[in-house]
């Protein structure tokens, strides 16, 4: 099904969905970071630490970016075609080491990097063809 054309505000629009994503696992972590020297061996430790997560504010800061990345990205995808919507959505493998590295102080390994560099390359090539795409389809139109 052809969408309407990959426009600067679509493109905006899918860099607000990457940092509401950011956002959400970023608070889904800090939700989680109080008990993280908590070894959950019996039904007893889960409920203390389920007990402190559904106590978190992050949580429910991660749940109200969840819902509000899903009417943002149903907007997205009713304008362009899922096979270039979700590619281009791909930043957040970049934004999130990112915060990992700013807001958590954790360390990313090189091969790391060079494994978001080959996401970051693929998504150059996903939007250079679905630009070349639109170019063929209105030729043949």
């Amino acid at each position: 099904m052809r969408k309407n054309k990959l426009s600067l505000k679509i493109i905006l629009i899918i860099i607000l969905v990457d940092c509401l994503e950011t956002l959400t696992h970023f608070c889904f972590k800090k939700s989680a970071m109080p008990e993280s020297g908590l070894i959950i061996t019996n039904a007893a430790q889960f409920l203390i630490f389920a007990r402190t997560i559904l106590g978190s504010g992050f949580l429910w800061a991660g749940l109200i970016s969840v819902v509000v990345t899903f009417i943002i990205w149903s907007v997205v995808l009713s304008k362009i075609d899922l096979s270039i919507a979700v590619p281009l959505c791909s930043f957040s493998y970049i934004l999130i080491p990112c915060a990992s590295i700013l807001l958590l102080h954790e360390k990313i390994s090189a091969l790391r990097w060079l494994g978001i560099l080959i996401i970051l390359i693929g998504i150059i090539f996903v939007s250079m063809s679905g630009a070349k795409d639109e170019k063929i389809t209105q030729k043949a139109d």
